[in-house]
């Protein structure tokens, strides 16, 4: 082959390769997305609490994990990371239920004993839903709390349901910053189907906030968590564990922390 041929095919060949890996990370994304999405029913036994149904406006059906609280406390509504089960939390929930605060997991549709398919729109209705079926059956203040990709769901919830407080731990400020940095060669802003702009909403967040993050997460950095939280209304406040990263943050400290911002609230 000739060095002027070469010349010619070589440019193609780059591009081809460029696309092709374009196309592979819009078509695979939501996979990348969601891990935990799967047809798997919801276990017969409930590891915890009581197994729940929340059925959603658009015609899906969730499981859930559902404590109540004693009366007169308020019920967490949690909402997990990607690759969460509901079934992983008995620790959280037998913590909260020793003060007497409730607990509802919610497992996302398209996860483990859910029906439909993960997306950001059914995430965020499935939020909604949650919190409306709580609301049913709690007596008192709910505070809305998520994790990782969960906190895109808690922050939408909360600027448009009245939840006493909100929790948010390892947050990021959208989704579609942290694969923009992820992938910074590729065209993301015009890829991307679940672009998660907590940085939007935050804005309408005004009950008091929590947020949670380790410094030595690299799933989503410190600096994302950092940057929703200075965008965000007062009342806040954030606890930075100096030792923990994205996976190890749950410890007795952390509890605590939860526990005593709940009981704070009125």
């Amino acid at each position: 082959m000739s060095a002027t041929r070469l010349l010619l095919i070589m440019p193609l060949a780059v591009a081809f390769a460029y696309v092709s890996l374009v196309g592979i990370t819009y078509l695979s994304q939501r996979a990348l997305l969601y891990p935990g999405a799967s047809a798997a029913p919801a276990p017969e036994h409930a590891s915890w609490g009581e197994n729940v149904h929340v059925r959603t406006p658009d015609g899906e059906t969730l499981h859930g994990l559902y404590s109540p609280a004693a009366s007169g406390k308020p019920s967490v509504l949690f909402f997990l990371g990607n690759a969460d089960r509901v079934g992983s939390y008995e620790f959280f929930a037998r913590a909260l239920a020793a003060r007497g605060i409730g607990l509802l997991a919610l497992s996302y549709r398209g996860y483990p004993g859910s029906t439909g398919t993960p997306s950001e729109d059914g995430l965020l209705t499935d939020g909604i839903a949650a919190f409306d079926w709580l609301l049913m059956r709690s007596k008192d203040r709910i505070v809305v709390m998520g994790q990782s990709l969960g906190s895109g769901v808690a922050v939408n919830t909360a600027s448009q349901r009245p939840a006493s407080g909100v929790i948010l731990v390892s947050a990021y400020l959208s989704v579609l910053s942290i694969a923009e940095t992820r992938y910074p060669y590729f065209p993301i802003a015009l890829l991307i189907k679940d672009p998660f702009r907590s940085d939007r909403k935050i804005a309408d967040v005004r009950q008091p906030k929590l947020f949670i993050h380790g410094r030595r997460d690299n799933s989503i950095p410190l600096s994302s968590g950092e940057a929703l939280y200075h965008a965000a209304p007062e009342p806040k406040q954030m606890l930075i564990d100096d030792d923990s990263g994205h996976n190890d943050l749950w410890d007795d400290r952390m509890i605590d922390h939860i526990i005593r911002f709940v009981e704070a609230l009125k």
